[in-house]
């Protein structure tokens, strides 16, 4: 019997081998395990990619095995059956490969599947051993024979539990693989010299391949480097495409959580994080077909934040983006998780409530006047406002989307217009009075972009010497059916819609005109008057707008003064004479209008930088010696001359209201027996025609 050796280097190359082919084989588990799942063509390629890669590995480890056996006669290895073997590798691979990325691996299908690949492992041994062509043929020891082939199924039967429990991509996977890999590496060497350990050699055997096969010089390096190479490519792509798969499942993340913000950004407010206008209508869609479906019941109560433009407008957005956020945060807490509280912009909220009846709507209301009530704590500061709400029950005052919406929205008007700081039921009256405020808004648009708007002139006269000291710019609306309307029935609505900022500002700059005008005829001691809107007074843009009126038409600024009522000029008190004092740095005057009607404290008024006060109409219209009306009136006049402030009455309609004023000290006066308002050009006709510029004679008053 020949005596065999080994070549010790070559067999810690192929054990080395081994180890490199099982992890391959345990990463390209994942690979096609992960594939499966996505697209068929792709599972397919790395499968026959992990057979190719796989199998070459183990038969490389096979062959250099071989390759290290030494006897004492010149080896060789027929092309044909090494091919073979190397086939038998790749198709034992690309089967273990396939029954570990099934989705169960049971105990019946593993022990066959371990027989199966064991038997093939052990084929392509055998099969190669058998490409030496050795004659006299191999001896085989039955026991060691029989031992490879159980080691095989062994090895097997442990490889595919072990690239079954491992073909996900978990944490620490990768050093778990590792550890496998030189398990399996060791098993699939110990089957190898297993077998080889099996085979005798009788002496006189010759190794027929020796001269017509392949010679083992040169062949062993030649397989090394082609077997790692193909490992290290099937390993880096294998590496890469994780990477692009991990970089790809990224960025389906990424695009995932994108949409959900974008559905997020589009369904709901971004201030408040409640339903936005859209969402709304869905939920009021589903609530009609629920409520349609089992004849229920629910409520669209619409709600405004009162006074809510006032704390915006004088402690600035982020003040009231705070408020917003605090009220609904209120808002959410009150309601239950099922019902909706959704805010449509600006201080407009909208609920929806499930009901069991009507009438149980009532509490639901209260409650939400009464959380918002409360008063908030923001800016270092206690800020108060009050809720007006509107409520449309289903399907009573609506049986569609669009009636409830209107018959509620007109409910919350009502309470606006009731007082405030409430709730109401909508009620078929409302909604004709809602179509016409909707209308007159509408007309009110138009008004502005047609130049519809009028101004007409009342004059002042001085009580020294009767002359005229000026007029007071009045607006009027040029309505084309209802033809003239005065300021009464739509400025609370211009007010309320805002469209009095853009008004407010086309009568500055019209009546600065107008006083240009007057100014270049030669009037200079004339002052033209113009009132402001309590909106407007808290326009943070208004010192802008009175600029631009005075530097567009040329107007010296002691020729302007504005109007602003006392109730104005004394609520958010710093911020109302902050304003005053940079209308006053202009050079325009400033007139406190309607006083006594308000609350002022003496405290402030002395520091308000006004120089007149104007007497409200509402103590002149019964004043007489004795009265409590003359009596305050007298009181007023003390203290603007206290103040060192000139003193208006306004609405003077009678000589013996003109003689009393005159008595107790006023400087001027304006009112029906002066002169009603009038437009420019009869103003100004009415005005030359005085003798001397002064104040019209009686017959002239009966007239006017």
């Amino acid at each position: 019997m020949l005596i065999a050796s080994y070549d010790k280097l070559l067999v810690v190359v192929s054990l080395l081998v081994a180890i490199l082919a099982s992890f391959t084989a345990l990463d390209m588990a994942e690979r096609i395990n992960t594939t499966s799942r996505q697209q068929s063509r792709a599972a397919r390629f790395w499968l026959t990619g992990g057979a190719v890669a796989m199998g070459v590995g183990i038969w490389s480890m096979h062959f250099i095995g071989m390759l290290a056996f030494r006897l004492p006669i010149a080896l060789g290895y027929d092309v044909w059956i090494t091919s073979l073997s190397l086939l038998i590798a790749m198709a034992t691979s690309g089967f273990a490969l396939w029954i570990v990325t099934r989705s169960e691996l049971p105990l019946r299908r593993l022990f066959g599947s371990a027989l199966l690949m064991g038997t093939g492992i052990a084929g392509m041994h055998y099969t190669g051993m058998a490409a030496m062509r050795m004659q006299p043929g191999i001896d085989y020891d039955l026991v060691l024979f029989l031992a490879s082939i159980l080691i095989a199924v062994a090895a097997s039967a442990a490889a595919l539990w072990i690239a079954f429990s491992l073909r996900k991509n978990t944490p620490h996977v990768k050093a778990a693989r590792a550890g496998a890999s030189v398990v399996m590496g060791v098993a699939i060497v110990g089957m190898h010299y297993t077998g080889m350990a099996a085979a005798t050699f009788p002496n006189g055997s010759v190794c027929l391949s020796a001269r017509e096969g392949v010679g083992t010089g040169w062949l062993a390096i030649l397989i090394i480097v082609v077997t790692l190479a193909v490992l290290t490519i099937a390993l880096l792509t294998s590496v890469l495409d994780a990477r692009l798969e991990s970089r790809t499942a990224k960025l389906a993340r990424s695009l995932a959580e994108a949409n959900e913000e974008l559905t997020q950004m589009v369904l709901h407010d971004q201030l408040t994080k409640l339903p936005n206008r859209t969402l709304l209508e869905d939920r009021l869609t589903q609530s009609i077909n629920k409520a349609s479906r089992h004849r229920g019941h629910f409520a669209l109560m619409f709600m405004d934040l009162d006074d809510f433009k006032a704390i915006n407008d004088s402690l600035g957005h982020h003040v009231g983006d705070r408020l917003l956020v605090e009220v609904a945060q209120r808002l959410l807490g009150a309601m239950r998780a099922h019902d909706t509280v959704a805010r449509l912009g600006g201080d407009e909220f909208v609920i929806l409530v499930d009901l069991v009846a009507p009438e149980d709507a009532m509490p639901v209301a209260e409650k939400l006047v009464e959380v918002v009530n409360q008063p908030f704590r923001l800016a270092g500061q206690e800020l108060r406002v009050s809720a007006s709400v509107g409520i449309a029950i289903y399907p009573e005052d609506g049986a569609t989307r669009h009636d409830l919406v209107i018959n509620a929205d007109a409910a919350m008007y009502h309470t606006k217009r009731a007082g405030r700081n409430g709730y109401n039921f909508f009620e078929p009256s409302m909604n004709a009075n809602a179509h016409q405020q909707l209308q007159w808004l509408q007309d009110l648009r138009v008004a502005l972009e047609r130049n519809q708007f009028r101004l007409v002139y009342q004059p002042k006269f001085s009580f020294s010497d009767d002359t005229v000291l000026g007029a007071e710019a009045l607006l009027r609306w040029q309505h084309p059916q209802r033809g003239l309307v005065g300021p009464d029935e739509f400025i609370g609505l211009a007010e309320r819609s805002g469209l009095i900022i853009p008004i407010g500002a086309w009568v500055l700059e019209e009546a600065c005109r107008q006083m240009h005008e007057w100014l270049s005829l030669g009037y200079a001691h004339w002052k033209i008057a113009v009132n402001l809107s309590p909106v407007q007074f808290a326009d943070p843009h208004l010192l802008d707008v009175v600029r631009a009126a005075l530097e567009k038409h040329q107007l010296p600024p002691s020729c302007l003064t504005l109007e602003v009522t006392e109730s104005t000029a004394m609520s958010n008190t710093e911020q109302s004479l902050a304003t005053l004092q940079q209308i006053a740095d202009l050079g325009v005057e400033i007139s406190i209008d309607d006083f006594g009607t308000g609350y002022s404290s003496l405290l402030y008024l002395k520091r308000l930088p006004a120089n007149e006060l104007k007497i409200d109409r509402g103590f002149v219209r019964d004043l007489s010696e004795g009265t409590e009306d003359a009596a305050i009136v007298s009181a007023i006049v003390a203290l603007g001359r206290t103040l060192n402030l000139r003193i208006v009455a306004e609405g003077v309609e009678t000589e013996g209201q003109q003689q009393f004023l005159h008595a107790v000290g006023c400087d001027a006066l304006q009112g029906y027996l002066m002169g009603r308002p009038m437009a420019p050009d009869l103003f100004l006709q009415t005005m030359r025609e005085q003798p001397d510029g002064k104040a019209p004679s009686a017959q002239h008053k009966t007239a006017a």
